[in-house]
């Protein structure tokens, strides 16, 4: 089998971060957690810029006790030379990992990021027997409110369907962008453009992200903490109101997402990773302690007839839609440049 590198980024990443670990470590080569806050995300860290739940003292205690093998890395922003204890953003908390990375491949994953484990097992035989695949792109799950429940629409379906996860790796190769993740090849040429596989299949089903970012209300919190003090994207700031009113209130269930559209909820009815399912046991013997939100509400909407009446609509309106809004902006494009040419 190819050899694989985990790259995770961590600021207060408890209790999902040592579910991941467990699940990761028969799969790794090697898993490097670049843990810590960016400078945007201050007010959630302590004042050395570690994280404020525990899960610096979790990595410690894990690689201490649970890394016979000797696979997990810890950096932090100090180790990377930055005096405050504080990274930049997320492009050198990235590129702090893959400097460091030696397997085959480099798999970029969120601390609350998980896959089925027949699924890895199949897709990794598969690359180590497709040397030509640069790179792999996976359609997601997006867990919203409860483990039951998770938000699609417009941007899951048609504009960010699917996540480019996956990097192939070797000497030479350099991780240049967080967002869009981006990796070139020792000869300069980015992976997306060459035999990138989208939407894998290992195991003769498609294969995808579970991503339980926004299950409990601390999760929905900090990424409003976040992304309401970043300055590439005005359009983040108005997440303080989209916490409030949405996450905790479903005021307007047919527009969920932060940056409004057509997004809602449907209920899952698939399979969790065997990770998730300890971690769900853990929080209902009381072993795992962290707020949770209430689920009445989500359950009621899911279990409207009206509620699915309009997300089924919703769902045919954006298939005849969306088409028709990429040609439109395809033909604008090109109408511009030509006008542009003109003058």
């Amino acid at each position: 089998m190819d050899k694989v590198t985990f790259g995770i980024l961590a600021l207060n990443a408890m209790p999902f971060l040592e579910y991941n670990l467990r699940a990761l470590y028969p799969f790794a080569h090697q898993i490097i957690v670049v843990e810590g806050a960016v400078r945007a995300a201050s007010a959630l860290a302590r004042p050395d810029g570690h994280s404020i739940d525990g899960t610096l003292e979790m990595l410690k205690e894990f690689k201490q006790q649970h890394d016979p093998e000797n696979k997990l890395l810890v950096v932090d922003a100090a180790d990377a030379g930055y005096a405050d204890g504080f990274w930049p953003e997320k492009n050198e908390m990235s590129e702090a990992y893959a400097s460091k990375a030696t397997g085959d491949w480099l798999w970029q994953i969120d601390s609350d990021e998980f896959y089925l484990e027949e699924d890895m097992t199949a897709l990794m035989q598969m690359l180590s027997d497709s040397p030509e695949i640069s790179g792999v792109s996976f359609p997601y799950l997006e867990f919203f409110g409860s483990f039951e429940s998770y938000i699609t629409g417009e941007w899951h379906l048609h504009q960010y369907p699917r996540v480019p996860r996956l990097f192939r790796w070797g000497p030479g190769y350099k991780y240049t962008s967080h967002r869009p993740a981006t990796v070139l090849n020792a000869q300069g040429q980015d992976l997306a453009s060459l035999n990138w596989l989208h939407a894998p299949a290992p195991s003769g089903r498609g294969m995808a992200m579970y991503h339980y970012s926004y299950v409990f209300p601390k999760q929905a919190e900090q990424k409003v903490g976040y992304y309401s003090n970043v300055d590439w994207s005005p359009a983040f700031q108005k997440n303080k109101k989209w916490y409030q009113e949405q996450f905790l209130q479903l005021a307007s269930p047919m527009h969920l997402g932060e940056l409004g559209g057509l997004q809602w909820l449907e209920r899952f009815a698939g399979q969790h990773p065997a990770a998730i399912k300890a971690l769900r046991d853990d929080l209902e013997q009381g072993r795992v302690h962290i707020e949770r939100r209430p689920v009445a509400d989500i359950e009621q909407l899911l279990s409207s007839p009206m509620y699915r009446l309009q997300t089924g609509l919703a769902r045919l309106f954006l298939q005849a839609y969306w088409p028709i809004r990429v040609a439109w902006k395809s033909v604008r494009a090109k109408l511009v440049n030509l006008l542009r040419g003109r003058t």
